[in-house]
């Protein structure tokens, strides 16, 4: 599995996932289509489907075009708005990327046909895709966790506005209960995963666990790294799951000092405040300066503490 980041906007990503052995792909959360579509036919890839985390334009307003460019493409997604959405899906299913039988062997081409009932589960191979509905930025938000069979590489969560580097989405159409209801479920998954979110805010995102942690060495850290990587202009993703519990304090809500800092200790009331004190946070300070504006696109291994180029 490989996967390709793609900032877009001005502080956006887009993913394309790639299984190495069959050339198949998927992509996710489709912003800027022909710029996909660019890295798709540099890559020699056959994309098969796309796989949107949420409805907001900035996220799916790539999927009309996409879908008209490429007919017949699966657009899935749990959200009845996500624009050209063909199949929604449910918490839990499963999907396999790169596993449907093929006519004429490796290469053939040709999307799974996904646009209606009773059509089957969509058989995508070796690349597992579980789907975990995560509501509190939006109420239909799904995050997407990728794994292979018999890899030794780690696992990777495409986690949209669910869950960010030091950080998480805004709360806007779920409660506090269930944005930390979504974001304990994302932090049982394995510590190696690799975080892909949905933004570059990272450095701000940093520089308000230092407010809320001050004496955190791992948030000192993990800051110190995201400035040297926004002087270069290099995206900070991915993370991991296990460096998000040490210094994401929307992760650490059970944390004394956050706790403190909040002056609450009911878990989801924790996260409230810290979710309020974070837009005050936001308001107060200067207006964000986006990472990776001008890079077209960053391949990762999932292994990789570097970029391959």
């Amino acid at each position: 599995m490989k996967v390709k980041v793609i900032p877009v906007l001005e502080d956006n990503y887009m993913y394309l996932v790639i299984e190495e052995l069959t050339r198949e792909a998927v992509a996710v959360d489709v912003a800027v289509p022909k710029r996909l579509l660019e890295i798709v036919g540099r890559e020699g890839v056959s994309l098969t489907a796309v796989l949107t985390t949420h409805h907001h334009w900035d996220h799916a307003r790539g999927n009309p075009e996409l879908a008209r460019l490429r007919p017949g493409l699966a657009v899935l997604g749990a959200d009845e708005r996500i624009f050209s959405l063909t199949r929604r899906l449910a918490h839990g299913e499963e999907l396999r990327v790169s596993a449907r039988p093929r006519e004429g062997g490796v290469g053939a081409p040709g999307p799974p046909a996904l646009t209606g009932p009773p059509a089957p589960p969509p058989q995508f191979g070796a690349i597992h895709v579980r789907c975990l509905l995560t509501p509190g930025h939006t109420s239909g938000h799904m995050s997407y966790f990728l794994w292979e069979d018999d890899c030794p590489d780690p696992p990777a969560l495409f986690s949209g506005d669910a869950l960010l580097v030091a950080g998480c989405g805004s709360c806007l159409e779920g409660s506090a209960q269930q944005m930390y209801q979504s974001l304990a479920e994302l932090g049982t998954l394995p510590p190696e995963t690799k975080v892909f979110c949905g933004h570059e805010h990272t450095l701000s995102n940093l520089e308000f666990a230092q407010k809320v942690e001050p004496c955190n060495v791992h948030v000192r850290a993990k800051l110190s790294w995201a400035k040297k990587r926004d002087e270069d202009d290099v995206p900070t993703v991915p993370s991991t799951l296990g460096e998000e519990r040490l210094y994401n304090p929307f992760l650490r809500v059970a944390e004394e000092p956050v706790r403190k800092f909040t002056g609450k200790a009911v878990p989801a009331d924790v996260l409230e405040a810290l979710c309020k004190e974070r837009a005050r946070f936001e308001q107060a300070g200067e207006p964000r300066q986006p990472q990776a504006r001008a890079l077209l696109a960053l391949q990762w291994g999932l292994l990789s503490a570097a970029p391959n180029k």
